[in-house]
């Protein structure tokens, strides 16, 4: 049985030739171009579909391997692993394609896993409450580094690891045949691309970018600004949280922190909220959020808009004695990685202590972690200790996480990076 392995048209290293392999009885599989041995033992993770290669756990590479090249992943032995992009420059220096050894990592491939992504995206029937959809989430659909996220008619590309920049204009080219949208935005610009050798790059990639952009979510409409807002314009991850704040918020004093353009306000004063105060450090994401409570005709007298540092703005809603009822506490990401995790457990507790002594009794608390580095039990950890330090008792009434369109792969834990609390304050 005869491959080839193919690489991108598109690929910034120059020409290059494509290789043939004939594959040998399993589990040997004859490649010519370059494979990663790993290192007698380092095996078990990929054998447990982790789908991350770290550097550590490599014996040598054979062969000429550039940035994003399909390499062979194999064990002591030479058995054959996986199929993955190479990244010498990244601590992750393999990203699993396939555990399949007949596998072709070709445009086809790509097509077929991205038409599966949006396949599965169908099945959640997420159309019927929202235009606003992850459509495509790295590891967990078998594309690492891969999310494309859709607004109304405008896709969002951003590409964050060396095998899916190679492959750039494939996907850009199948998105547009799969879904014929309007425009197809490339938002590659986040810090980890440094981590990954890439240079950051913001651009239109196919059709137009409309002027005005807004997705309807559960009846309510939110302005986007896919080319310079967060992430990839908005937070699609917290759609579930933010309708049940918007239950739990009646007759409420809501406060929300980090609010950015306002999405856990304007639930809560459609769901009728008394008052919502709402921090954030942009005057740019809170002008949108305004336009945001116009878009909906909401009360705006309810609602107060303040640009401020988040923790002295609490620290100073403290020594006022201002009480809620409801605290959001969204902040950004503390810890990309587990390194962080000791500073961001400090952060969280700051804020998370703050808001315990804001809330009146029998007052809720929502707050949410987006660190990847921050595991579920010590996130609770760090809020009990909050609790504590603030002496107040709080029951747990909701764990919560990302929205169905941001599935975890069972063997991908990391994929988890949204966790949340919903606390109710007892005494």
């Amino acid at each position: 049985m005869n491959q080839k392995r193919h690489t991108s048209p598109s690929r910034r290293h120059g020409k290059h030739k494509p290789h043939s392999a004939s594959f040998v009885s399993a589990p040997k599989v004859a490649f010519d171009g370059a494979k990663l041995v790993l290192q007698t033992g380092r095996e078990r993770s990929i054998l447990r579909r982790h789908p991350w290669v770290f550097s550590g756990a490599v014996e040598r590479v054979e062969g000429d391997a550039q940035s994003g090249d399909t390499v062979q992943v194999c064990d002591a032995e030479g058995g054959f692993l996986a199929w993955a992009a190479y990244n010498s420059e990244s601590q992750i220096v393999a990203r699993v394609w396939s555990w399949q050894a007949e596998e072709k990592i070709d445009a086809d491939f790509f097509r077929r896993k991205i038409a599966r992504a949006l396949t599965l995206r169908k099945d959640l029937k997420l159309e019927l409450h929202s235009n606003g959809t992850r459509m495509i989430h790295g590891e967990s659909d078998g594309l690492p580094g891969l999310i494309v996220d859709q607004y109304a008619d405008v896709l969002v590309l951003q590409l964050g690891s060396a095998g899916v920049e190679l492959w750039r204009e494939t996907f850009a080219d199948c998105l547009q045949e799969l879904c014929q949208p309007a425009c197809i935005y490339e938002r590659s610009d986040s810090d980890g691309r440094a981590l990954e050798g890439l240079e950051k790059r913001s651009e239109v990639l196919r059709g137009q970018l409309p002027e005005n952009l807004s997705v309807t979510e559960n009846g309510i409409h939110i302005a986007v600004d896919v080319a310079t807002g967060q992430k990839t314009g908005f937070y699609l991850d917290q759609r579930d949280n933010r309708a049940l704040i918007g239950e739990l918020s009646t007759g409420r004093d809501v406060l929300n922190c980090f609010c950015y353009t306002g999405g856990f306000s304007l639930y809560a004063l459609r769901g009728g909220a008394n008052t919502v105060l709402s921090i954030d450090s942009s005057a740019d994401a809170l002008q949108l959020a305004q336009r945001n409570v116009e878009l909906n005709a909401l009360d705006a007298s309810r609602a107060e808009w303040q640009q401020a540092d988040v923790f002295e703005a609490l620290r100073k809603l403290r020594d006022q004695n201002r009480k809620f009822d409801l605290i959001v506490l969204d902040p950004p990401k503390f810890a990309p990685t587990a390194a962080f995790a000791e500073k961001a457990a400090r952060a969280y507790k700051d804020i998370n202590l703050l808001a315990f002594k804001l809330l009146r009794p029998g007052g809720i608390l929502a707050t949410f972690s987006c660190s990847g580095g921050v595991s579920d039990d010590l996130f609770q950890k760090i809020v009990a200790g909050a609790a504590l330090d603030a002496a107040v008792d709080a029951q747990i009434v909701h764990k919560v996480n990302a929205a169905a369109d941001h599935p975890v792969l069972l063997s991908f834990p990391e994929g988890a990076y949204l966790k949340g609390l919903v606390l109710r304050v007892t005494g």
